[in-house]
C-alpha cells in the first residue's frame, strides 16, 4: 500500500470552493483501479489549509492517477483557489518497511461536539509537552470536514525512538495525559515510512513528480502565444502561458503593420478599438528607385472592413495581455521551458524560473510552442527547416527617429537603388505614432559586417557592439531619401540579419509550433507577426474541441494541412519581394489584398466541402469552401431597432449555420429546417448556432428554432450568390466550412463529422 498527502492552502474566501472542487472528483478517484482511500482533511489550526489524502494498492495505480485526467481536473480546479504550494507540500509514504528511517504516525480519534472545547485545550498542551520527547519532530491536527473525526499526524526521526516512547507506560500521563480520555476508546493508530516517490524511479522516462497541471501549456508570450491563450480562455479551456523574458518589451523593435484580417480577428476578441486608439492608419505606399517614383497606391480601399494599422509590437502585446487578464490568465514571466516528454495522454514539461527561482514540472494535455525565432520547442522536437534555414548575406539596421521631409503622411515609403539592374541599396520608412516619427530599416554600415565577420547576428546584437548612431541613419537617408531629408531624435536602434525558412512539420503528437517557431520571414510586407496570429486563430478552436473530447480524430491534423501551405507561400513571397521594386506585379490591389490575408483560403483543407447541384448553381464569385466568409449588412431581426450585420450572427466561439430561403423556396424544405438544426446541434455537442436568413418575400412558417433574420437589403443574397434554398456553415475562425444549394442535410452531417467525430 502507498499513501500520498498533499497540502493545499486556500486563498482567503476560497475555502468552500476548495471543498466543492474535491467533492466533484472524489467519487471519480474512488472508481480508479487500485484506489483504497481518498479524503480531504482540514488543518484544525489553520482553517485555510487542507490535506488531500489518497491510498493506492501499488506504485502503478498511483502513477496512473497522477498522470491521468482526474488528477489533472482537480489540479486545474484548485489552482486559482490556492496559494503557491510549498516545496515540501507533497509526501509519499508506505506501510512500515525498511525504505527510510523516518516514520509517520497517524492517530485517528472521535471527538463528540460536546467535548470539542476540552479536546482542543488538551491537545494544545500535549503538543507543547511533546516538543521535549527524543526523536519527535513535528505533528499536525487534521479534521474530516462535516464529521467528529480528528487525525493526529506526527513525524518521528525513527521507528525505534517512537516505540521506546510508546512502550513507556509513563508517557500516557507525562505527555498524552490531557487527551488520554479520548484515546482510551474508539481510536486507531497507523504507521508509515517516508518513501521515495514512485514516479521518480527511472523506468519509462515519463514518470516525474508533477507539480501542476493544465489543459494547454503555451510557451511564449508574444502575439502568437497571447492570441492562442485568449482564444482558449474564451472557450473556458485552462491554459498556462510562460515567457522566458522577465519583463515585456518596451520599444518598437519588432513588427509594426497590422493587417486587415488581423483587425477582424481583434474585433472578434474585443480589442480592435484599443488597437485603433493606440495606433495610426497606414494609408498607402510609395516606391522610389534611383530617386524616381515608380508607383504610388492608396491602401484606403472602401471594400475593406479595416484599413492597414500601424502599431508597434510592444503595444500589441500590451493590449493582448490586458485582454487575457480579463479572462483570468496572466503570463508567467521569467519562466523557461527546459525540456518535455510526451505520451498518448499528454505532455510533461520541465520548467525553470529565472535567477535561481527553482523549477517545476507541468502536466498538460497539449503544448504549443510560440517561442519565436530561437524556439526551444522547435529544438526539442528536432524540427528542421525544409531546405535549410536561409539567411540574407547583408546585415540590416533599424532605427526609431524623427524625419523632416516633404512626404505624404501615413505612407510606407520604400527607396531603392539599382546598379546595372541589380538592387544594391534599400531604405524602408514606416510611420509611427507621433509627429514626423518613423521606423527606418536599411542596410547596416559596413563596419558591423566587418566586426562580425559575417557571422549570425545573435539576440541583443546591438548590446554587444555599438548600436547604430544617428549619423548612420542620416547617411542612409542622404544616399537614398529625397535631398534635404534630415533625421533627429534617435530613440532606439539595432542591427539584425534576415533569416527565412519553414519547418518540416507543424505538429508532433500533442505538441505544436506556431508563429516564428514554425516560419521565419523577411520583414517585407510585415508578414511574420500577422501570420503567427493567424496560426493561433486557426489552431485554438480545434485544440479547445480536442481538450473537451468532442473533436474528430483528424481535426488537429488539419492545423498543419491548412496553415503550413499558407506559411510556405508567405515565406516564399516575402523572400521574392525583399529586394524588388514590385514593378513586376501587374495587379497591385490584388497584391495588397493578398498581403492583408483577405484572399486567404483553405480550399485544399480536408475539413471543407460542398454539395451544389447543378455545379454552377451558386454564383461564380460566391465564397467557396475554405474561403474567408465575407460580411453583409442590411439584415433585420424582429425586435431589433437597427440593421444587423452578418458578423453579429457569426461572431463568437462556435460554428454558425446560415440557412437561406427566398420566395421560390419549397415550403416543405423550409419547414424541415427546424429538425435539421436540432439534429446538427446535437451532432456538434451544442457547439453550433443556426439562423434562417430569409428574403423579404420568403414564406416562413412560425418556428421558434432557428431564429429568423430577414435579408432585407439583399446583401447576403448578393455576397453569397444564393437562390431558392441554400446553406453556408461558417467555422469559428470565419472561414466557410461547408456550403450547399439546395439544402443537403446529409452532406452537412458528413462534413460536421470531420470536426465533431468525437462527440457522443
Amino acid at each position: 500500500m502507498i499513501r500520498t498527502m498533499r497540502r493545499l492552502r486556500a486563498r482567503p474566501g476560497c475555502e468552500h470552493a476548495v471543498e466543492s472542487a474535491w467533492r466533484a472528483v472524489a467519487e471519480q478517484i474512488g472508481e480508479l483501479a487500485g484506489n483504497l482511500l481518498r479524503q480531504l482533511l482540514r488543518d484544525a489550526g489553520d482553517g485555510r489549509s487542507f490535506v488531500v489524502v489518497t491510498e493506492w494498492a501499488d506504485d502503478s495505480a498511483l502513477r496512473d492517477y497522477e498522470i491521468g485526467p482526474v488528477a489533472a481536473r482537480f489540479a486545474a480546479a484548485v489552482r486559482p483557489l490556492c496559494e503557491e504550494p510549498a516545496p515540501d507540500s507533497y509526501r509519499v509514504m508506505r506501510d512500515p518497511g525498511d525504505e527510510a528511517p523516518g516514520i509517520f504516525v497517524e492517530v485517528s480519534v472521535t471527538v463528540p461536539a460536546a467535548r470539542l472545547a476540552a479536546f482542543t485545550r488538551g491537545y494544545a498542551e500535549v503538543k507543547a509537552r511533546m516538543a521535549g520527547v527524543p526523536g519527535y519532530l513535528r505533528e499536525d491536527l487534521l479534521h474530516e470536514p462535516g464529521s467528529d473525526i480528528f487525525h493526529i499526524f506526527a513525524e518521528w526521526r525513527g521507528e525505534a525512538e517512537f516505540f521506546r516512547w510508546i512502550d513507556n507506560p509513563a508517557h500516557a500521563q507525562e505527555e498524552a495525559g490531557p487527551i488520554a480520555s479520548f484515546l482510551r476508546t474508539d481510536f486507531r493508530r497507523r504507521l508509515f515510512h517516508l518513501a521515495t516517490h514512485p514516479t521518480r524511479e527511472a523506468s519509462t522516462g515519463r514518470e516525474i513528480d508533477v507539480h501542476t497541471t493544465t489543459d494547454v501549456l503555451i510557451v511564449g508570450a508574444g502575439p502568437t502565444g497571447l492570441t492562442a491563450a485568449v482564444e482558449l480562455a474564451r472557450r473556458g479551456i485552462e491554459c498556462r502561458v510562460i515567457e522566458k523574458l522577465t519583463t515585456p518589451p518596451g520599444q518598437a523593435d519588432k513588427a509594426i503593420g497590422i493587417h486587415c484580417r488581423t483587425m477582424e480577428i481583434w474585433a472578434e476578441q474585443g480589442i480592435v478599438r484599443d488597437a485603433m486608439d493606440a495606433g495610426i492608419w497606414l494609408t498607402g505606399n510609395m516606391v522610389f528607385v534611383n530617386g524616381v517614383q515608380t508607383h504610388r497606391m492608396s491602401w484606403e480601399l472602401p471594400e475593406l472592413p479595416y484599413a492597414h494599422l500601424g502599431l508597434p509590437q510592444y503595444e500589441t502585446e500590451r493590449i493582448l495581455t490586458e485582454r487575457l487578464a480579463t479572462l483570468g490568465v496572466r503570463p508567467q514571466r521569467g519562466v523557461e521551458l527546459v525540456t518535455f516528454i510526451q505520451d498518448d495522454d499528454g505532455v510533461l514539461a520541465t520548467l525553470a524560473r529565472a535567477a535561481g527561482g527553482g523549477g517545476e514540472t507541468v502536466r498538460a494535455k497539449y503544448l504549443v510552442g510560440c517561442d519565436g525565432a530561437h524556439s526551444k520547442v522547435r529544438e526539442l522536437l528536432g524540427l528542421t527547416f525544409l531546405g535549410g534555414l536561409g539567411r540574407f548575406p547583408q546585415l540590416f539596421m533599424l532605427g526609431d527617429v524623427d524625419v523632416d521631409w516633404d512626404m505624404p503622411e501615413g505612407h510606407l515609403l520604400r527607396f531603392m537603388h539599382s546598379t546595372d539592374g541589380r538592387m544594391d541599396g534599400m531604405l524602408v520608412c514606416v510611420p509611427l505614432r507621433g509627429e514626423s516619427r518613423y521606423r527606418i530599416a536599411t542596410l547596416a554600415p559596413p563596419r558591423f559586417f566587418a566586426q562580425t565577420g559575417g557571422a549570425e547576428a545573435p539576440p541583443g546584437f546591438s548590446e554587444e557592439l555599438a548600436a547604430p548612431t544617428l549619423a548612420d541613419v542620416q547617411a542612409a537617408l542622404d544616399q537614398l531619401a529625397p535631398p534635404g531629408t534630415r533625421a533627429s531624435n534617435l530613440r532606439w536602434s539595432s542591427v539584425f540579419r534576415i533569416s527565412h525558412g519553414i519547418v518540416d512539420r507543424y505538429r508532433d503528437g500533442r505538441v505544436f509550433v506556431a508563429g516564428d517557431a514554425a516560419h521565419l520571414h523577411p520583414p517585407a510586407g510585415g508578414q511574420g507577426m500577422n501570420t503567427g496570429i493567424q496560426d493561433s486563430w486557426n489552431l485554438a478552436w480545434k485544440l479547445a474541441l480536442a481538450v473537451r473530447g468532442i473533436a474528430a480524430p483528424g481535426l488537429l491534423d488539419s492545423y498543419e494541412a491548412e496553415r503550413r501551405p499558407e506559411g510556405e507561400e508567405i515565406v516564399g513571397r516575402a523572400v521574392r519581394m525583399a529586394f524588388t521594386d514590385e514593378l513586376d506585379r501587374e495587379d497591385l490591389k490584388r497584391q495588397f489584398l493578398q498581403e492583408m490575408s483577405m484572399l486567404l483560403s483553405y480550399s485544399d483543407s480536408p475539413l471543407v466541402g460542398e454539395s451544389v447541384s447543378p455545379p454552377d448553381a451558386l454564383a461564380a464569385d460566391a465564397p467557396k469552401p475554405g474561403d474567408r466568409a465575407p460580411d453583409a449588412g442590411g439584415l433585420h431581426r424582429r425586435g431589433v431597432g437597427h440593421p444587423l450585420r452578418l458578423r453579429d450572427l457569426t461572431c463568437g466561439t462556435r460554428h454558425t449555420l446560415l440557412l437561406y430561403a427566398d420566395g421560390s423556396a419549397d415550403e416543405a424544405a423550409v419547414a424541415a429546417v427546424e429538425k435539421v438544426c436540432a439534429e446538427v446541434r446535437e451532432l456538434a455537442s451544442g457547439e453550433l448556432d443556426a439562423y434562417l436568413l430569409a428574403s423579404p418575400d420568403a414564406s416562413v412558417p412560425a418556428m421558434l428554432n432557428p431564429p429568423v433574420v430577414r435579408d432585407t437589403a439583399g446583401e447576403f443574397r448578393a455576397a453569397y450568390g444564393v437562390t431558392g434554398t441554400a446553406l453556408y456553415l461558417i467555422r469559428p475562425d470565419g472561414h466557410v466550412g461547408f456550403r450547399s444549394q439546395p439544402l443537403d442535410a446529409d452532406a452537412l452531417r458528413k462534413n460536421l463529422q470531420l470536426v465533431f467525430g468525437g462527440a457522443k
